[in-house]
């Protein structure tokens, strides 16, 4: 997709200790002048720059400010564009979403390079590209090959200055923005934080999320003259930075922006955000939800702004985390010991105002829902009056370090870190000193940071739920009532050495959920789950986990039908330390009762609440793999089913863990710095597993083929509609056809790409709904990752087409639109044109695929599952000698476009079988002018007939789904 906006939570888990993405005032007008930013300490410093790069700032005339930083990776450059302006600015009463609503805009092109146009540039370069809006910043970010640096930066000057849209195009993107926000409202936590925002601002703009208030998302179709002058106001060079990292020269670099960008013309002085008033007293608000979920309980403060150079911030976000998070006590309480809750986070965001600091759980049974909430507001008393110890606050210091270094891996994360930094001041140097900063903190610090801003006075309570709570949640005690009132045989190895410290290793098993015993379904996935969550013999997970705080490391499992995956991740200088702390994980699992429970509740709400209940889209593309591999080994989800994750026993999973983790059902790959000591201590570490040749490898299943359309309708309350479409296919990576038919799904329906077929007739042209997409892999998670993860290889595969959520009355017509589009492609055929950009597009394309140290150790162990080559090679290889009469002929050999399983989650089940079955004629609504030809095209398209029969059309209620 072409954009999207982070919600709060998934942004505070995504980028821990990151400043989320801010506004800065404008700076003044000044004379172009270049300075040189470098890793070495400045005199009187006390530690040096944390970024080890060496970058060129220039601030041109009319006040754009660009920043060059050559990253020492070859080939590849990443350009971010952010722009000081969010929903921070959306002053005028009515007017919410318009940033986020001009992030969608930008893609509409202008007079001299028109949408299309500018689809095709960035489909001949081979181009990544998205956008996002936060609270405070919009940012544009494309990465490309580094000869295509002139061509990129021509095109972003032109649609920053030039942008141009009619009425009819406003429009249609304003019903877009709709159903983003109709495909969000799934999501309860959404939902709170945009209940608890409203109520804890009064005046500040901060009181919308990001998204904006429903009302003037839903009125924004009238409002297409305000959005010119909210673009002529806020997009101006004196807020806007170019930032240019990679392979890059910063002269000529330089020289570029300042031959496209340098005769844009400043903006004036807008009015102020207004100021919020002290906050005057304790407040608590309850949602009711519609459909089931475990309550919520969130408790906020008021906090600082972000500052590179007042503590307070710093201090209060990073005391928030060593006491609300995974490593803190309290979570070992509530979530292991006493399994109260099966999710606590704490959430500071670095807001340039004043913003909320949120701690937040999800708790098991309402009747807890006051313990949970008082054990919160207990720690939170205690924080006040009790300092942390030097080695706490040491090891979250060493943990911050290399965190932020093990994440520098590769261009676009480099661009993509500095961009939350460089927003605030438009400077290099706002990152390092932020660090600098954190370096800096002392225990006092801490505390009094916490005395400060964690207050009865400042603090917003907040509730979700499906049913009833106890009363007594609404009443809130003082913080003061909570103070404490008492004085054998060598494995084989893959090595990928490269120059990075950061080692990574994958130990990957032939074992996975298509191996779960009958009756047992989500077995394998527990198992994993008992070793990468539940602690060793010598220590429980807890400490586990604080011992690999200050190391920044990790050690991570990952189950799917095949296969299962162990990941570590550790500097190189701490290597010993994590094989020792981590590995007895899997070597000598813990195997305690408690942890067996917690892990096997948080595994059903996995699948009850977080895929069932609160998310359409996975649903439904989980739902179509389970219906066409029906009646084999991959006819339950990894998680299980119900039935079958209940009636899992500890001993099943002892008995799991020692036939599936076998050295003979092993493959090891290490990357990085790596030396031949680490190789021989993993050697030895992995000596210990049990021989053998681990559990049997399945037979590939064989997909059930549909005769015709056969549709399952999973009844829900949801506010919109999703849909997932597909058919079996045989060829897997080994296939010969697989990159003939990769460029033919990529054609049809390249995953977040708005150059794609399916998302240009359905998304763009008529406005239906967010993004159609098209797959010849599985790709769970889709919608939260541009790449499919690693380590998910499998022997049989599907075919799918995922259709983003539409408005109940527009089901018929998307499907029929969207076959109509795959019927053209498969008796048909790519054109020469279509095949040629196509395939140019992957030629570049698959270098980002494997860009991060991660993916490539991923896919070089797919590799070799799967007996190919190394996987960028094999796939341009094998693209350079394909031709359009193979891509053709594979479509022909593999796809239908009549034989298809069907998934649809829909409220209203019955009257959407009834549309179904009658075949009639099925209209589209504009709410704005469309072409004669479209509108005619749509005559044909909503008469096309499905031909499907009524004992085709099954409905199952979503209580009723991998129930058994």
């Amino acid at each position: 997709m072409k954009t999207f906006v982070r919600s709060t939570l998934a942004l505070a888990l995504a980028t821990a200790f990151l400043p989320a993405i801010s506004v800065h005032a404008q700076d003044k007008a000044a004379p172009a002048q270049i300075t040189t930013a470098a890793k070495a300490a400045r005199p009187g410093q006390k530690t040096a720059d944390l970024l080890p790069f060496h970058a060129t700032e220039k601030l041109l005339p009319n006040g754009l400010k660009i920043i060059i930083v050559p990253t020492g990776l070859p080939n590849i450059i990443s350009l971010h564009i952010p722009v000081q302006t969010g929903s921070r600015n959306e002053i005028e009463e009515g007017k919410s979403g318009f940033a986020h609503f001009f992030e969608h805009m930008m893609f509409r092109g202008t007079k001299e390079i028109p949408a299309d146009k500018y689809k095709d540039i960035l489909t001949a370069t081979g181009a990544r590209q998205n956008a996002y809006t936060s609270d405070d910043l919009t940012n544009y970010h494309t990465t490309f090959s580094k000869e295509d640096l002139e061509t990129m930066l021509r095109i972003e000057a032109d649609r920053f200055q030039n942008l141009s849209y009619s009425e009819a195009d406003f429009k249609t993107e304003s019903r877009a923005v709709l159903g983003e926000y109709n495909k969000n409202s799934a999501n309860p936590i959404s939902k709170l934080f945009e209940v608890m925002r409203d109520a804890a601002y009064q005046k500040h703009t901060y009181k919308h999320t990001t998204m904006g208030f429903l009302k003037d998302i839903e009125d924004m179709p009238n409002q297409y003259a305000y959005s010119k002058v909210f673009f002529d106001r806020w997009y101006r060079p004196e807020r806007t930075t170019v930032i240019i990292a990679g392979d890059v020269e910063p002269q000529k670099a330089i020289a570029l922006v300042e031959k496209y960008w340098g005769k844009w013309q400043r903006g004036k002085v807008q009015p102020a955000v207004p100021a919020e008033p002290a906050a005057t007293g304790a407040i608590y608000k309850h949602v009711p939800w519609p459909s089931p979920t475990l309550p919520y309980v969130t408790v906020a403060f008021h906090a600082p702004a972000f500052s590179e150079v007042n503590k307070e911030h710093a201090a209060l976000r990073l005391l928030l985390n060593l006491s609300f998070g995974s490593t803190s006590a309290l979570n070992k309480r509530l979530q292991q010991d006493e399994q109260k809750v099966d999710q606590l986070f704490d959430f500071t965001p670095d807001n340039v105002d004043p913003g909320l600091a949120t701690i937040g759980a999800r708790v098991k049974k309402p009747e807890d829902v006051v313990y949970v909430r008082d054990a919160i507001l207990k720690t939170v008393a205690g924080i006040t009056a009790k300092p942390l110890s030097d080695k706490e606050l040491a090891d979250a210091k060493s943990a911050l370090k290399y965190g932020v270094i093990r994440s520098l891996d590769n261009t676009e994360q480099i661009a993509s870190t500095l961009v939350r930094f460089v927003h605030y001041k438009r400077s290099y140097a706002t990152m390092n000193q932020f660090y600098q900063l954190i370096d800096s903190l002392t225990p006092a610090d801490l505390q009094a940071a916490a005395k400060k801003y964690l207050s009865d006075d400042s603090m917003i309570v907040t509730t979700l739920s499906n049913t009833a709570l106890p009363a007594e949640v609404s009443q809130l005690p003082k913080l003061a009532s909570f103070a404490d009132k008492s004085t054998g045989s060598k494995l084989d190895m893959l090595v990928q050495k490269s120059a990075l410290p950061q080692i990574r290793f994958k130990l990957v098993f032939n074992a996975g959920a298509a191996n779960d015993p009958a009756g047992k379904e989500g077995l394998a996935a527990l198992t994993a789950a008992m070793v990468d969550a539940a602690g060793s013999k010598e220590r429980k997970i807890d400490e586990i986990k604080k011992a690999l705080f200050p190391l920044a490391a990790s050690f991570n499992g990952l189950t799917d039908k095949e296969m299962t995956t162990f990941s570590g991740s550790v500097h190189k200088d701490k290597w010993d330390d994590l094989i020792n702390i981590a590995l007895p994980q899997l070597l000598e699992p813990g195997f305690r009762e408690e942890d067996f429970r917690r892990l096997k509740d948080a595994q059903k709400n996995a699948l009850t609440l977080d895929l069932k209940d609160n998310n359409e889209e996975e649903l439904a593309k989980e739902r179509l793999q389970t219906n066409v591999f029906a009646a084999s080994p991959y006819a339950h989800p990894v998680l299980g089913t119900i039935k079958g994750i209940d009636a899992i026993t500890l001993d099943d999973v002892k008995q799991f863990w020692k036939q599936a983790y076998t050295k003979g059902a092993l493959k090891v790959g290490i990357s990085g710095d790596v030396t031949e000591a680490m190789q021989a201590s993993l050697q030895q570490a992995l000596a210990k597993l049990p021989e053998g040749a681990g559990i049997a490898r399945i037979a590939a299943p064989v997909g059930k083929v549909s005769k015709g359309l056969e549709v399952e309708i999973i009844e829900k309350n949801t506010r919109a509609t999703a849909i997932s479409l597909g058919q079996p296919i045989t060829v897997t990576r080994a296939h010969p056809d697989f990159a003939a038919l990769w460029l033919a799904k990529t054609w049809l329906g390249e995953h977040r790409a708005s150059s794609s077929h399916l998302y240009q007739r359905i998304r763009e042209v008529r406005g239906m709904n967010y993004g159609d997409y098209a797959y010849i892999e599985a790709f769970p998670g889709g919608m939260f990752q541009f790449f499919p993860t690693a380590n998910r290889a499998r022997q049989s595969q599907l075919f799918e087409i995922w259709i983003r959520p539409v408005a109940p009355e527009n089901a018929q017509m998307a499907i029929r639109v969207a076959l109509t589009e795959f019927d053209r492609m498969v008796n048909k055929g790519l054109s020469k044109e279509e095949f040629e950009i196509t395939r140019a597009y992957l030629m570049k394309n698959v270098f980002m695929m494997t860009a991060t140290q991660d993916q490539q150790l991923g896919y070089a162990m797919d590799s070799q599952w799967h007996h190919t080559p190394e996987f960028t090679k094999m796939m341009r290889d094998n693209l350079s000698k394909l031709s359009l009469a193979d891509v053709n002929a594979a479509i022909k050999k593999h796809l239908s476009a009549e034989n298809l399983s069907v998934v649809i989650i829909a409220k209203d089940a019955a009257d959407l079988k009834a549309k179904l079955v009658a075949d009639a004629e099925s209209p589209i609504k504009y709410n704005s002018d469309k072409p004669k030809e479209l509108l005619d095209e749509d005559q044909v398209i909503g008469k096309r007939k499905l031909n499907i029969k009524a004992d085709a059309v099954s409905i199952t209620p979503a209580s009723k789904v991998f129930a058994d």
